[in-house]
């Protein structure tokens, strides 16, 4: 049909394509109709006011998704990895962001935008919106949560559901915009008043669509679902519950779904890494590995989690809780002193947790020794010390492969006993955590070079390099510092850890790291192997944590799948199925992130909110053409000083130097520089802090900056 489409001058009638086609009778004229119908909905055909069918790129239609904008406009994001076409503020009347559409050019803006004109609505996204309700003359609405929809929804007053105003309400979309008239809707839900306890997760969760509620069919399956491990169970599985395993987590872990062994060997270390058998326990095609797979991973924030599996999993059978049984699927590693991998095995155990320890429990032991912590856990001193020698010859691989090391700073919020924000600590990473991750990393590689030796197709975590365009910026912006970067076509990792290790004293150092860690792009799922960029290895993907993970899952289903020598044809996942799933994993993990994005934002603003007036001292975190974005030090939080706001003078965007720069009066706002600021404004609803310079002079020598912000140019 599309070839017939190809090779017709212009837009024509579905009789004439059924001519063409030599479609005969009513049966085959029907399913020629309902062909039509679907390639329309999806966009691959449009269907023009005559009723002609017609290919979108032969006439001129862009089709896309709206990215809308809390000032009212949006963009049209090509499907086709287009340039982006600008929707002005009337064109964003009829669509809300997320709607897939079909748009025609409609000329260049001043700033030499490509403009679009909304032809058709091909989806519509929301079909809910959280928000808070308000009543006006009369008149109710919902102003949604989520800035991007810059649309109030109207409520009727017999569709309130018994809302008060400034109440947090979900609202289903009865009808939705058009060039006339604002959405329509009517609240099915009252979340609670605006500043109650929980309420920033329950409006995240909501506007982010995290999948939250247990279907009735999960539930239904779990009354099936084990509740200890039964002699049946064991069968046929080896027996590592006389083998100390523990597992080593934060303070606030509640699920635990890795447990880790070392002992020496003649030649080096026998590792041993358990993983829980979730597999065991979720099966394809049943309910609970369907909802797993929506929901990608768990969520968590700061007070409450939205795991992948139930409670009754995820903490409960498949947790590998200290001093139960419990099964687990395992992987045995054999290294030599160096430790590098000489050899593994992947086999189905049952296990017995000897302890469940802590990051910093574990580094008091193996890197404080301090005597009491040696003393408390003296019958697993021996084997900590052992996987604390292990991961000092990792650490030492990792170093000569040239694996990316940044040394990120995270905030963990701490709670009072009536839930309100007592303080903001720094997140610190000691070698126990350091330790875990080169356990874990050791398990995926040898879980990546089993499915690649055995070809068994499975999804990768694939790391790509920069693009030419970053690498290019990254090379003017450390030239300018008196730092090189190699003008190879393709870099490899031991480019940025030579430049990472070199900067180790430099006072600017946060700022370079900052700019590296940008320059790079983000991890992936993938059925082929392109190797992982950060880590320096050529194979790699993830095993270690299946409870809250769904690709984990994947690997542990699809080991088995050779384990037990099984025909290749009754693998449920065809190269189709596992495309679909390395591009909608990806999608869950940016959902989760922007939920507890969100969440923090809110905390943070709310932690702030009485602190309206006072000066902090901060660092510039970001830098923007609209101003400059400080992180507080002591504090954790950060906001906007708006261009505005800066000592009266015109501003100058520089984005590869990330500085704004004073035309009149030489003033340079950096990345990293120190500044002290005044806190201005908290909004809770838009989750924004806006803060003003307390003294107009950025600390640090301006003239060297300038100096060579100068010298880069000439």
């Amino acid at each position: 049909m599309l070839k017939c489409l190809e090779g017709m001058g212009g837009p024509v009638a579905a009789e004439r394509i059924a001519a063409v086609l030599g479609v005969r009778g009513a049966a085959a004229r029907a399913d020629l109709d309902q062909r039509l119908v679907e390639l329309v909905r999806d966009g691959t055909l449009f269907r023009n006011r005559r009723g002609a069918y017609g290919l979108p790129q032969r006439m001129d239609l862009v089709q896309g998704r709206v990215s809308g904008h809390r000032d009212g406009y949006g963009f049209l994001i090509a499907d086709d990895g287009g340039d982006d076409l600008f929707l002005a503020a009337v064109e964003m009347r009829r669509v809300l962001h997320g709607d897939r559409v079909v748009a025609r050019v409609a000329g260049v803006d001043q700033r030499g935008r490509r403009q679009g004109s909304i032809v058709e609505v091909l989806d519509r996204a929301n079909r809910e919106v959280v928000g808070r309700y308000f009543r006006e003359g009369g008149i109710g609405y919902v102003v949604p949560a989520n800035a991007r929809l810059s649309q109030d929804l109207l409520v009727h007053p017999d569709a309130t559901g018994g809302a008060r105003p400034g109440q947090i309400v979900v609202a289903a979309i009865t009808e939705q915009p058009d060039s006339h008239r604002q959405p329509l809707g009517r609240i099915v839900e009252v979340l609670g008043e605006h500043m109650a306890p929980g309420m920033e997760i329950d409006i995240a969760v909501r506007m982010h669509a995290v999948p939250y509620v247990w279907p009735a069919e999960v539930l239904a399956e779990l009354p099936a679902v084990a509740r200890e491990v039964g002699v049946a169970d064991r069968r046929g599985r080896e027996d590592l519950r006389e083998l100390p395993l523990v597992t080593i987590d934060g303070a606030d872990a509640r699920d635990f779904d890795d447990a880790v062994y070392c002992e020496p060997t003649p030649g080096g270390f026998r590792l041993v890494v358990a993983i829980a058998d979730v597999a065991h326990y979720v099966q394809p095609g049943t309910a609970l590995d369907t909802e797993a797979q929506a929901r990608g991973t768990s969520v968590y924030f700061p007070s409450r989690v939205i795991p992948m599996l139930p409670p009754e999993l995820s903490n409960g059978i498949c947790s590998l809780n200290p001093h139960v049984e419990r099964l687990c699927f395992a992987c045995e590693i054999d290294l030599d002193r160096h430790g590098e991998i000489k050899a593994y095995r992947f086999f189905d155990a049952v296990m017995r947790s000897a302890a469940r320890l802590t990051y910093d429990e574990v580094a008091r032991v193996v890197v404080d020794r301090d005597a009491a912590s040696r003393a408390a856990n003296a019958a697993l001193v021996p084997h900590l010390d052992d996987l604390y020698r292990l991961y000092q010859r990792l650490k030492k691989r990792r170093v000569l492969r040239g694996a990316i090391d940044f040394d990120t700073l995270e905030s963990r919020i701490v709670f009072d006993e009536q839930g309100k924000i007592e303080r903001i600590v720094p997140l610190e990473r000691n070698d126990a955590h350091k330790l875990i991750e080169e356990c874990m990393i050791a398990a995926n590689v040898a879980a990546a070079d089993f499915l690649r030796v055995q070809e068994q197709p499975c999804l990768y975590r694939v790391h790509q390099p920069p693009s030419a365009e970053k690498l290019e910026d990254l090379q003017v912006f450390l030239g300018e510092l008196g730092l090189s970067f190699p003008a190879r076509r393709q870099p490899v990792p031991k480019d940025f850890a030579r430049v990472l290790d070199s900067i180790s004293e430099r006072p600017d150092r946060h700022l370079i790291q900052t700019v590296l860690l940008r320059s790079l792009q983000l991890a992936v799922y993938a059925p082929d192997i392109a190797g992982h960029f950060g880590l320096a290895l050529e194979a790699y993907t993830h095993f270690t944590s299946p409870i809250r993970r769904y690709p984990d899952l994947l690997v542990h289903r699809a080991i088995r799948q050779r384990l037990r020598r099984r025909a290749q044809r009754n693998w449920p996942y065809d190269s189709q199925a596992l495309k679909a799933l390395g591009d909608h994993c990806p999608m869950t993990e940016r959902r989760a992130d922007e939920a507890t994005r969100d969440v923090n934002a809110w905390l943070k603003c709310e932690y702030m909110s009485d602190r309206v007036g006072e000066c902090f001292d901060g660092v510039i975190s970001a830098v923007t053409g609209f101003g400059i974005f400080v992180e507080l030090r002591e504090v954790y939080v950060e906001g906007l000083v708006h261009v505005t706001s800066l000592p009266n003078d015109y501003y100058h965007f520089d984005p590869v130097g990330h500085r704004l720069s004073g035309e009149r009066s030489g003033r340079v706002y950096r990345l990293a520089d120190p500044v002290r600021v005044r806190l201005t404004r908290v909004d809770l609803d838009d989750r924004k802090i806006d803060f003003e310079l307390a003294d107009v002079t950025p600390r640090g020598s301006r003239a060297t900056r300038k100096g060579k912000h100068r010298s880069g140019r000439n």
